[in-house]
């Protein structure tokens, strides 16, 4: 594979975006913050940090602006409300300008240090190098269970080769990146949006590390939604498995009808009504609400995106001029106030 260039000049843009996205984590930014700082200056090119603060009730936002102020690659973007990990995650990718983007989470089970060997396989000519979770210290076994299930579940389903025990993680190529900034859809499930994208990519081993500090912002109902969100945007499966439930259904309904008018002919059982009709139709008014639930997500994901709304609106941003999104109106530069 052909090498990529090591040097830049300045003029141009940095060789390095690192996009973290957060949402209350003062307690773990202080250590965060120092060990990017070193990550900065071990990089073998120019580089930035583009600190997405997803509408922190907390002190996030006031440690970031004075980290600022002692490090000018630091850079802020503040957006209006929480618009969910996904979407400060895309925001962060639109205002990156580096030639290669790097996402990595706040928390620090991400080690920012695995960043290095993402580089040096991107040097070799990769797209996009994802970082694959070999161990996921500190998390629950019921955690670590349902993410192994999910992904593999997802793969089952969707027509979208997306690796396993993969997470968002991961360095982007310049051009792998404005494939992903063409996808403006509501719903996002951006690993894989990066896996449908394909371009040349390949994977790095690392070990997942406990969280420093604070609680999970993944909660048990959110988890469910992210994987609800993950199937149905890549998947219509479901709505086929809906389709074959039903003939199904039809078909036992139709086989027990057999069996009792059979079995009343024959005089060998007879059929007390109440008890029989009562299940029969719970049984059925069951799989009809299941079925109406799995359009219901289908649907509603066609309304998001008939509304057309903007994916997120940014309340404030430091060292950021004019951030490149497909929504420019809606993104302001370096001020104080919401627009």
């Amino acid at each position: 594979m052909q090498t990529r260039r090591d040097t830049m000049s300045n003029e141009q843009p940095p060789e390095y975006s690192l996009v973290v996205p957060l949402y209350n984590e003062e307690e773990t930014l202080p250590e965060l913050l120092r060990r990017l700082a070193l990550l900065l200056d071990r990089l073998d090119g120019s580089s930035e940090v583009i600190l997405v603060d997803d509408g922190s009730s907390d002190r996030s936002y006031e440690l970031l602006a004075a980290a600022r102020e002692a490090e000018p690659r630091f850079k802020l973007l503040r957006l209006s409300r929480n618009f969910g990990h996904q979407i400060a995650v895309t925001a962060g990718l639109d205002a990156a300008a580096g030639n290669a983007a790097i996402v990595m989470d706040a928390d620090l089970q991400d080690p920012p240090e695995v960043a290095l060997e993402l580089a040096a396989r991107w040097r070799e000519g990769y797209d996009v190098v994802y970082a694959v979770r070999e161990e996921r210290q500190g998390e629950a076994r019921f955690k670590r269970a349902t993410a192994r299930g999910f992904y593999r579940v997802f793969r089952r389903l969707t027509d979208v080769d997306v690796p396993l025990d993969v997470g968002d993680f991961r360095l982007v190529d310049r051009r792998a990146l404005e494939a992903f900034r063409s996808m403006r859809e509501t719903n996002r499930y951006v690993r894989g949006m990066f896996s449908w994208i394909g371009f040349n990519q390949v994977g790095v081993p690392f070990r997942r590390e406990e969280r420093y500090a604070g609680t999970t912002k993944y909660p048990l109902a959110k988890m469910l939604k992210f994987a609800t969100d993950g199937i149905v945007s890549f998947s219509s499966e479901p709505l086929r498995l809906a389709l074959k439930l039903g003939f199904v259904v039809s078909g036992l309904s139709f086989l027990l009808g057999v069996v009792f008018l059979v079995s009343k002919l024959a005089g060998l059982y007879s059929i007390p009504g109440l008890a029989s009709i009562a299940v029969f139709v719970a049984f059925l008014g069951g799989i009809q609400l299941l079925l109406l639930g799995i359009m219901g997500e289908y649907i509603a994901r066609i309304h998001d995106e008939v509304k057309a709304r903007p994916l997120y609106l940014v309340r404030e941003t430091q060292g950021i001029s004019s951030p490149v999104t497909t929504e420019p109106s809606l993104v302001g530069g370096e001020r104080s106030g919401v627009r």
